[in-house]
């Protein structure tokens, strides 16, 4: 299982009272339903497979130590994917990934069939490789806001508070993204 939709509320709510009690099962659980979808998410915005790994590693255990903190009363999953996407930012901007993804074709192929939603797997393919070029070609900032709106569904107002902006920087900073975005993949397609 490492679709979260796979895990009832009621499992990763006794997870976290688990955790909370030191239990370290808890954290097990909460690992086993989310890790994938994290590393996909930090994936997108590090641009980089090790440091996406370390990111939601050093997420679930900032969490462990701050989990007394956490609200039971709210959804769980916003809050990791957010913790996620704040550190996957901080890695990128300090490691100043703007660069190509990799050298190794095989190495995309390998980490985009893990990357993509199951609507992206049907179409893969070329489409697929020329988004993750064009999308690697961003900046951190254009990629974490392209991840939260398309991949975690977030809407505006969600990303500015996650963020910690104003929905005008963030619809301004969006619009920035979609447009680099657009015009990546109209160069990569007209080059052929």
């Amino acid at each position: 299982m490492d679709d979260p939709q796979d895990f009832p509320a009621e499992a990763i709510q006794t997870a976290i009272q688990r955790l909370k009690r030191a239990d370290m099962s808890g954290l097990e659980t909460l690992v086993e339903c989310y890790q994938a979808k994290a590393v996909r998410i930090a994936f997108l915005i590090t641009q980089d497979e090790p440091a996406a790994e370390d990111v939601v590693q050093d997420t679930f255990i900032r969490i462990t130590q701050r989990i007394r903190y956490f609200d039971d009363t709210r959804p769980f999953e916003p809050y990791l994917m957010h913790s996620v996407v704040n550190a996957a930012l901080n890695t990128a901007r300090q490691a100043n990934k703007s660069g190509p993804l990799t050298d190794d074709p095989s190495e995309v192929e390998a980490i985009l069939s893990r990357a993509a939603s199951p609507e992206a797997q049907v179409e893969a393919g070329q489409l697929t490789q020329e988004v993750l070029a064009a999308l690697s070609k961003l900046s951190p900032r254009q990629r974490a806001v392209i991840v939260q709106r398309y991949y975690l569904e977030m809407s505006e107002k969600e990303m500015a508070d996650a963020l910690q902006s104003a929905p005008g920087t963030v619809k301004w900073l969006l619009n920035a993204a979609r447009t680099r975005l657009r015009d990546l993949l109209r160069s990569e397609r007209s080059a052929k």
